[in-house]
């Protein structure tokens, strides 16, 4: 049994629970029409369930802060996600859904919150970045209003938080450090790469992998830094600086092995393979 604490608006209530004494929201097509605050009701078909995460505000507070249509929204492109990503954690809903209001009244209002990890973003979470963009179109639909391709970015971050164990705040923090080592490799190397091209997007996905095994503890399955330091003085350099500045940002002893797997990488880009 449900009793509701807050009717949101016709596809959408706040409920607790009367068996487990949780706070829900239940979305669902028509299933706050005719209802009212304090009613019980026995069964709730064809309604999706997101159970509160509860911080220092109690989830009346936070749900009469949002705009129910924005509640509505991240509901649908969490619904929409799940069909190309599988299992999304329902925890990200209020988080999500706060970001896409303040993201809606910049774009009312003619700002924007620039993001500069933004193509660092869409290549490190290139499925989460897909599913942003449908949530984009998924946004348009219900408000009328078109969000920016940066608020895009910030989007998938919820995105890939729901389906990881990682937060938004990790998650950031991995594109900041994968930006900051491919700046240093490109300063080192006297290049610039494209952030559409494939080398980049190569090199993108290997920091990203890299950055995983360092934090888990993972030792580096091909030990190629000999050959790497005699072959390609020149990257091994560089990924040793990128290892070094690693080791300082995240805490964490980066095993010698990176260094070369990473500078093979490198001279992979250099060369356009």
């Amino acid at each position: 049994m449900y009793r509701i604490i807050k009717v949101l608006n016709n596809n959408g209530i706040l409920v607790l629970d009367g068996d487990t004494g949780r706070e829900l929201i239940l979305l669902g097509n028509g299933i706050g029409f005719g209802h009212r605050t304090g009613e019980r009701l026995e069964q709730v078909k064809e309604a999706k369930r997101y159970e509160f995460v509860t911080g220092k505000s109690t989830a009346l507070q936070q749900v009469n802060s949002i705009d129910p249509v924005f509640i509505e929204a991240a509901g649908n492109i969490i619904e929409s996600a799940r069909k190309t990503l599988g299992d999304i954690s329902s925890d990200i809903l209020i988080p999500m859904a706060d970001h896409i209001a303040l993201a809606a009244g910049r774009a009312r209002e003619g700002r924007e919150l620039p993001n500069p990890f933004n193509q660092d973003i869409k290549a490190l979470f290139d499925r989460e970045y897909q599913a942003a963009m449908e949530g984009r179109e998924i946004i348009r639909e219900m408000t009328g209003i078109v969000i920016s391709e940066d608020e895009v970015g910030y989007i998938t971050l919820h995105i890939h938080a729901g389906s990881s164990e990682e937060n938004v705040a990790h998650s950031m923090d991995m594109a900041r450090l994968v930006q900051d080592s491919i700046r240093s490799i490109e300063e080192k190397m006297g290049i610039k790469l494209a952030a559409d091209s494939l080398g980049y997007n190569r090199l993108v996905s290997h920091l990203r992998y890299m950055i995983a095994r360092i934090r888990k503890g993972e030792p580096v399955s091909l030990d190629m830094e000999a050959y790497a330091r005699d072959a390609f003085p020149g990257p091994y350099q560089a990924a040793v600086d990128v290892c070094g500045d690693m080791e300082k940002r995240l805490g964490m002893s980066v095993a010698s092995q990176e260094a070369g797997f990473l500078a093979i990488h490198i001279q992979r880009v250099i060369q356009g393979e």
